[in-house]
């Protein structure tokens, strides 16, 4: 009798200490997914603030018809921008904006934009002013417009204005 009290004592340590391995090893497999989940949405946080664009100016051209609109955007963020596709402008009358896409093509009334850094390298560069022309499908009159830059993980600005 005193063996089988002594073997079950030992089956009972064995599966607890099992238990508490598994357990153990759980617990730090769940941590690690915790912390490496946490370090990646610090890293997309501090992405977003490395890439960002300040609207300085916009106007209207109505040299053209329908008149296209003219926005002056400065890259003050500390990362260049090269993929102009990832890079969205709402545009139109305060309250009503539309989103125009990109297109390094645009012309008068495709209802898109067209981008251009200043010194023509295809690269918007820190510190860099971009010359942004809005190209609408129609002709836009309001007496208050409004502009937004929204980019692709990264800070939008935006802005209002009223025709010259």
């Amino acid at each position: 009798m005193g063996f089988s009290i002594t073997l079950s004592e030992i089956i009972i340590l064995i599966s607890s200490v099992i238990l508490a391995s598994s357990f153990s090893a759980y617990a730090i497999y769940s941590g690690t997914t915790l912390q490496s989940s946490i370090m990646r949405s610090l890293s997309d946080a501090k992405s977003a603030f490395e890439i960002r664009v300040t609207i300085a100016y916009a106007t209207v051209n109505d040299t053209t018809n329908p008149p296209h609109f003219i926005i002056y955007a400065k890259n003050t963020g500390i990362i260049p921008i090269t993929n102009f596709g990832l890079i969205d402008i709402y545009f139109g009358e305060y309250g009503k904006a539309s989103l125009y896409t990109y297109d390094p093509d645009a012309n008068v009334g495709s209802g898109r934009f067209s981008l251009e850094d200043s010194d023509g390298d295809g690269v918007w560069e820190i510190a860099e002013t971009a010359t942004i022309r809005v190209y609408p499908k129609s002709e836009l009159s309001a007496s208050l417009y409004e502009v937004k830059i929204s980019l692709y993980r990264g800070l939008s600005d935006s802005y209002v204005f009223a025709p010259p």
